[in-house]
């Protein structure tokens, strides 16, 4: 449970550090007010699509490897002498 936690408290540094420039980012393009809610509900909203997109993206790329060293391995068990 240890590795878990740990991965867990890296992810969520992780997610920190991308938030801040994000957040900067977001509000220096588009003149925001931190102030107004209404203007920090869109930042939260347009960090979730990024994180949802990103999430996507770490799937399609977490299968690809996984596949491919599948395949690799099936074909590695054809030369391994018997």
């Amino acid at each position: 449970m240890g590795k878990n936690k740990d991965l867990i408290q890296i992810l969520i540094l992780v997610l920190i550090g991308m938030f801040i420039p994000f957040f900067g980012s977001i509000i220096l393009s588009f003149e925001l007010d931190i102030a107004n809610i209404n203007d920090l509900i869109k930042i939260g909203s347009t960090f979730v699509y990024f994180l949802l997109i990103f999430g996507i993206e770490m799937v399609v790329i977490y299968l690809y490897f996984t596949t491919s060293s599948w395949t690799a391995n099936k074909r590695m068990k054809k030369y391994k002498p018997k």
